[in-house]
């Protein structure tokens, strides 16, 4: 009798830790800002801030409406003005929205001495630093897959270190970051968000970024078929495993803004 009650006991904790186990799978709804003032005149921006256009809220509101039924425990954001109004627009349709959570390391990329610079600046330099002749010629490269983030942030971190041509003699100071920076950076935020949510049992998340960023996350997690700019308030969802692995779910998925409509 005591032998079946002992494996009666075994059976019903096996069963109990393996809901456990299931329970504590986290996903991760990681989201592009919406559009801002500096997206709208093709500027530069990384660590540089600027507001959202009224399209920009719009979106983030639409986003928010095609996510309201998605039972999220817990909402993160980077530190850029622009990240965190993007997402108290999206929680504004919740019926119960919950306390934003700050973390630095979900900033965009910083470019340096090309903050707040034309965009065909900062690519036309990187492009000539990459080996292409032109912004054209890099981002065709980039849309045909013959040429991914890791290198195009390389591109601009090392044309930056040189000087920008549109600020001759001012010199560097060290603070365009290299793709090894922004991925790492990256990979621990999302990975210690990813924990805490496992230590409250699992759920949904949601995590407020930067395009490139999510670009350079996506990348290091083996994702090489990315050949297009992110939209404006689009998911990329990850999945992340009690193994404490990152599964690539969906990426620029614009479902939820449309379901918001």
């Amino acid at each position: 009798m005591n032998k079946i009650i002992s494996l009666l006991l075994l059976l019903i904790l096996t069963g109990f830790n393996c809901i456990q186990g299931v329970a504590a799978d986290v996903t991760l709804y990681v989201t592009r800002h919406g559009k801002t003032m500096f997206n709208s005149v093709h500027r530069a921006q990384g660590w540089a801030d600027t507001p959202l256009t009224p399209a920009g809220a719009e979106v983030a509101l639409r986003l928010g409406k095609g996510l309201r039924n998605t039972p999220f425990i817990a909402v993160w954001s980077s530190d850029a003005g622009r990240a965190r109004e993007t997402a108290q627009l999206i929680m504004q349709p919740w019926k119960t929205p919950l306390p934003l959570q700050e973390l630095k390391g979900l900033r965009e990329v910083g470019f340096g001495l090309y903050e707040g610079d034309l965009d065909r600046n900062m690519w036309s330099d990187a492009a000539r630093q990459a080996g292409f002749a032109s912004e054209e010629a890099l981002m065709n490269a980039f849309r045909g897959g013959k040429i991914h983030i890791d290198r195009m942030i390389n591109a601009v971190q090392q044309a930056e270190a040189t000087g920008t041509s549109s600020l001759k003699g001012i010199k560097s100071a060290g603070q365009a970051e290299s793709y090894q920076q922004v991925s790492s950076r990256m990979v621990n935020s999302l990975t210690e968000i990813a924990k805490q949510a496992q230590q409250q049992g699992g759920g949904n998340v949601l995590v407020v970024t930067h395009g490139m960023a999510i670009a350079s996350l996506i990348y290091a997690l083996g994702d090489t078929s990315l050949d297009h700019p992110l939209a404006n308030a689009s998911v990329t969802r990850l999945r992340y495993t009690d193994a404490g692995k990152f599964v690539i779910e969906a990426v620029d998925d614009q479902s939820y803004i449309n379901g918001g409509s």
